[in-house]
């Protein structure tokens, strides 16, 4: 990573400052009199658990939203914003975490959109074509402007985004998790970038989660809780733990304490898998894994590599064209949930609204979803409510799931209570192996700790896990093996203690990173 630069001198004037930003929604007051500013040449990380107010502040700073109260002042001079076509004006640009970028047109007419030509109707690509060139030389942001999107990787794409808004002349960027689809090595790249373009002037609002690339990339800090300013610092004043604790208002494990734990027997069995997305492409092949009782098996992976397929063929929710994958002893490759389900299989879904929760049903019905036909809950075709109603309220209190009471409808709940009450729903099971796909996306910190603290726990008690994620620090504090995902098979299953994020990455990326693997290395391939 990049270290951080020097802060800005306070005697140089911010370019932008929002003074007592107020926004309020019915019954939310999601920014409560905010302070923020940003000085040329320097990266101001905003940062807050989901719900702080992050992105209502820069809403109101691209004009998707109008303030109720407080002003927006840019170099000095009070603007009102009304929309980002009034934001770009004012040479303010946003990378958004999910790319907004049209697949089947090329980088350059992609740069194009929206743009006056000075060929009137028509646009003249040959121009737009020599200034990318231009940009790219300038920043190191290699790409070909001729290129269609949908054949560029995604660290290409995420430079396609910052080529826009450099194109578009902005002197302020506002970047919105722009880390969350790369490998460690496009997040290093990322940053050289990001640190070229500060020097040269610009103004950068970085908002992010990881707390090791907001220590990386900062020059200044402002912590949002509950739509207030928790406080302002820098890398070189704080740490992770007191970020951390500023963004909670409490202190916080940042990684959960795992005791020793010898793994038994395996529990689930992958070998020769082999499974379709749904464009009829191979997303997953050959595939060979093992998770031992005991056991946290991590796959690492850049999104769309093949770990949503994986997940859905383990839990019969996709039929794989081959291969064997058994729990416990039984054979479920091709089974369907239920079946996949009584072998002892449990799945925390990566789009809990999705596919984990029904948002119009309430905590209770949620918490029962799998089991309400099983004898505990029904006889003779009428559900046992009274049995049902002492079970949900023990889950609910077991788990802390934070709701007013087992009637409230779940999607009226936080990313994170959602999360725990699927998690409390699978684990009451008792299942033998667990699957669990992104289980702390999108959820805060606190959340979080806890989901970690429950899959640490259930290892110890002797069941096994396999964690898929994208967030590297939750695979290295949680999996005892990693697996590396790349373009559907594994690259290599590494032993998390003898492991680096580098030799990680690298096999993100499609690297064998080492002709001679450390101690606890199996290559697959």
């Amino acid at each position: 990573m990049s270290t951080p630069g020097t802060s800005q001198p306070a005697s140089i004037p911010p370019m932008l400052e929002m003074r007592g930003v107020t926004k309020r929604f019915p019954g939310v007051l999601a920014n409560d009199r905010v302070d923020f500013d940003v000085r040329p040449g320097e990266v101001h990380t905003l940062l807050g658990e989901n719900g702080a107010g992050k992105s209502t502040l820069m809403k109101i700073l691209f004009g998707l939203y109008q303030p109720d109260e407080g002003d927006l002042r840019l170099n000095g001079v009070p603007i009102r914003i009304e929309s980002p076509t009034d934001a770009i004006g004012h040479q303010i640009g946003m990378i958004h975490q999910h790319f907004m970028l049209v697949p089947t047109l090329t980088v350059a007419e992609n740069v194009a959109l929206g743009l006056k030509s000075g060929r009137g109707p028509l646009t003249d690509l040959q121009a737009v074509s020599a200034r990318i060139e231009e940009i790219s030389s300038s920043y190191g942001l290699a790409v070909d402007p001729s290129v269609a999107i949908w054949k560029l990787s995604v660290g290409e794409r995420q430079r396609v985004e910052i080529i826009k808004a450099l194109y578009r002349d902005a002197q302020l960027l506002v970047l919105d998790e722009p880390t969350a689809v790369l490998t460690p090595q496009e997040v290093d790249d990322l940053f050289v970038i990001l640190r070229q373009m500060s020097s040269a002037g610009r103004g950068l609002i970085f908002i992010s989660h990881k707390l090791h690339e907001v220590m990386a990339l900062s020059d200044r800090i402002t912590v949002l809780r509950n739509g207030r300013v928790a406080g302002h610092t820098t890398p070189q004043e704080t740490s992770r733990q007191e970020l951390a604790q500023m963004m909670v208002g409490r202190a916080v494990k940042l990684a959960p304490d795992k005791p020793s734990v010898e793994p038994g027997a395996d529990r689930l069995s992958i070998s020769g898998l082999t499974v379709f997305n749904d464009s009829g492409s191979a997303a997953v092949t050959n595939l060979d894994l093992t998770v031992r009782s005991g056991e946290i098996v991590g796959i690492a992976g850049v999104s769309g590599n093949g770990q949503r397929e994986l997940a859905e063929s383990i839990i019969g929710m996709r039929h794989p064209s081959s291969g064997s994958i058994i729990v416990d002893g039984v054979e479920v490759a091709g089974s369907e949930p239920a079946e996949s389900r009584g072998a002892g299989l449990a799945y925390v879904p990566e789009e809990r609204m999705k596919d984990g929760a029904v948002g119009e049903f309430t905590v209770g019905e949620n918490l029962v979803l799998v089991e309400h036909g099983s004898d505990r809950f029904s006889g003779r075709g009428l559900l046992r409510f009274g049995a049902i109603r002492e079970h949900c309220r023990k889950l609910v209190d077991d788990y802390r799931v934070k709701t007013p009471s087992i009637e409230t409808p779940t999607q009226s709940l936080s990313g994170g209570n959602i999360q725990k009450i699927i998690l409390a729903r699978e684990l009451a099971t008792k299942p033998t192996v667990l699957i669990a796909a992104q289980p702390t996306r999108g959820v805060d910190i606190g959340a979080a700790e806890y989901i970690h603290e429950q899959l640490v726990e259930q290892r110890s008690a002797g069941m096994a896990t396999l964690l898929i994620s994208e967030d590297l620090d939750e695979v290295f504090g949680l999996a005892d093996r990693i697996a590396v995902m790349f373009e559907g098979s594994i690259m290599a299953i590494l032993d998390t203690e003898a492991a680096t994020r580098e030799q990680v990455g690298l096999l993100m990326a499609g690297v064998e990173s080492d002709p001679a693997p450390a101690a606890g290395v199996a290559l697959d391939r």
